[in-house]
């Protein structure tokens, strides 16, 4: 399924998210991923307007950061982005002030650059973003689509008047289902897909590559064989196989800085903490710098100080690439043999489904707020304790078996077929009904 299929995949760069799950969703497309707000595609007052955006949302991953004034000028800039409680149920369909400005933009002639290549050569429209879906709605296009990137949603993601709207959602899970609900979203323009997780990291509907490289990651984060002495019956079921633990592995932790830098400080905290264990050949830690040289130099002078560089390589590994699209590529296959990822709790949360626990650092926004509680909900994640006492706690945590415990929740309770689901989508217009666990 999905060999002839064909769509415009478009993004923002808002940071990795978007474009991280847009990448995901590359071989549907001719040209690649559209970037909205690229200086090649669009004219030079779209660009402007982008590059705006762009600025905001970068701001609000930093702000947080600055002396004094950081919290309160993140505070203000969060409230745009603010995600209203969950509780009380209740019909949350009026538009917000959000809506209302993205309205006037479209109106103002924001994404004309995009409708051009759209009637140009018509195909469905994907989009991890809200804006180009807005753009093609206004302009009653048909076949548009939505991936949703976190585990909740601002309203502006939703038309302001959602009866006469034809977005139709991808949602990664369903709390977004029910919120989409919320929204006045109707049923039938909401499919529960999954998040958009890379296909080489699962292998197919039947996920042999997955299933494969979670099986070999129990074993090492299970050195004692205490999880697999009260689950290991399961994992034989759910994999093919009994998990073997294999005490004395090296243990992969990846720490990942997001797509604006913010939060490189914790990396240097969790080298400093995990030096000992390193050098024991008990950890091995890659710090993920994206595509940022700055954060890249800044792990490097901070591997050096702490007297690491002849391990540099191997039980410190330092990754940046210098385009997003590389980077995404080599990330993925660096998860294939992660067994801790430590991360704020962005899209990356969905990257549970693949086996991988994930220790939270804090959160920056509301939508990481909800994401955080979405995963400590599902028991597939671990909150951050102290970063320079890594080694310690983290220790304690292969001695109870309780991140293998975690790994197997990822695994079991989110959805991670989303690719295959979207494809299935385009294909034949609706979404079948899955009765296996597993296979959603």
């Amino acid at each position: 399924m999905g060999s002839s299929l064909r769509a415009w995949v478009v993004s923002a760069d808002m940071g990795f998210g978007h474009q991280r799950a847009a990448h995901a969703l590359t071989h549907l497309t001719d040209e690649g991923v559209v970037t909205a707000g690229e200086h090649d595609t669009n004219d030079p007052e779209e660009a402007r307007f982008w590059q705006r955006l762009r600025w905001s949302y970068e701001a609000l991953s930093r702000t947080r950061s600055l002396p004094l004034v950081g919290h309160a000028l993140f505070g203000a800039l969060d409230s745009l982005l603010k995600i209203p409680p969950f509780y009380p149920l209740r019909d949350l369909s009026h538009p917000s002030p959000n809506n209302f400005i993205v309205d006037h933009l479209v109106r103002q002639g924001l994404g004309r650059s995009l409708l051009e290549k759209l009637r140009a050569n018509p195909r469905p429209l994907i989009s991890t973003f809200y804006a180009p879906v807005h753009v093609a709605d206004h302009a009653h296009l048909d076949d548009i689509y939505c991936v949703i990137c976190d585990a909740d949603l601002n309203r502006v993601w939703v038309a302001s008047k959602t009866e006469d709207s034809h977005i139709r959602y991808f949602a990664p899970c369903g709390r977004v289902m029910r919120r989409l609900r919320q929204y006045g979203v109707p049923d039938d323009r909401i499919f529960l897909t999954g998040f958009t997780l890379p296909r080489e990291n699962i292998g197919g509907p039947d996920m042999p590559v997955l299933k494969s490289d979670l099986l070999a990651r129990i074993g090492r984060l299970d050195p004692r064989g205490r999880f697999s002495s009260v689950y290991g019956s399961t994992v034989r079921d759910l994999l093919g196989d009994a998990p073997q633990p294999q005490p004395g592995a090296r243990v992969t932790v990846t720490f990942a800085v997001g797509g604006a830098g913010a939060q490189a400080e914790i990396g240097a905290q969790i080298a400093q903490g995990l030096a000992p264990g390193i050098r024991a050949g008990k950890f091995r830690l890659v710090l993920v710098a994206g595509t940022h040289r700055v954060v890249e130099q800044a792990f490097k002078q901070c591997v050096l100080a702490l007297g690491l560089a002849s391990h540099l390589g191997d039980g410190v590994v330092i990754v940046r690439e210098d385009s997003k699209q590389a980077y995404f590529d080599r990330f993925n296959a660096l998860m294939r043999e992660t067994d801790v990822l430590w991360t704020k709790p962005s899209e990356l949360s969905f990257y549970t489904a693949l086996g991988i626990p994930i220790v939270a650092s804090p959160p920056l926004g509301s939508q990481e707020d909800k994401n955080l509680r979405w995963l400590m909900d599902k028991g597939c994640a671990l909150p951050q304790y102290t970063p320079t006492h890594a080694a310690e706690w983290l220790t304690d945590r292969l001695k109870d078996g309780s991140l293998a415990e975690r790994a197997l929740a990822g695994f079991i309770k989110n959805r991670k077929l989303g690719v295959y689901k979207i494809e299935e989508v385009l294909e034949t217009g609706t979404l079948g009904r899955e009765t296996h666990p597993l296979r959603r």
